[in-house]
């Protein structure tokens, strides 16, 4: 593997041959977790909102496309995680 492909990570959910967001592997812990975090709590927060909404039969394809687009950064989110889990895990194996 190259450096590129060492340090920069495609986000999952992108379904092509070149992806154009990618996660800094080597960025420092703390922008990883709060980038991390950003994204958990604004998903959080919405579904909270939607929680609490009294729905009716015909928001059943809007509650659908709106669990597509949280998604995104939920996965984002998750796949930050994983990169400070698996910088954790080699600190600790080195340490």
């Amino acid at each position: 593997m190259n450096n590129f492909t060492d340090q920069y990570m495609p986000i999952t959910g992108i379904d092509n041959n070149f992806p154009s967001l990618l996660i800094d592997t080597h960025a420092p812990l703390d922008v990883l977790h709060d980038t991390a975090a950003y994204r958990i709590r604004s998903v959080t927060r919405l579904l909270e909102t939607l929680s609490l909404c009294d729905s009716s039969p015909g928001d059943a394809l809007l509650l659908q496309d709106l669990a597509r687009v949280l998604v995104i950064p939920l996965r984002d989110g998750c796949d930050l995680m994983d990169v400070i889990g698996r910088r954790l895990q080699a600190q600790v194996l080195s340490a």
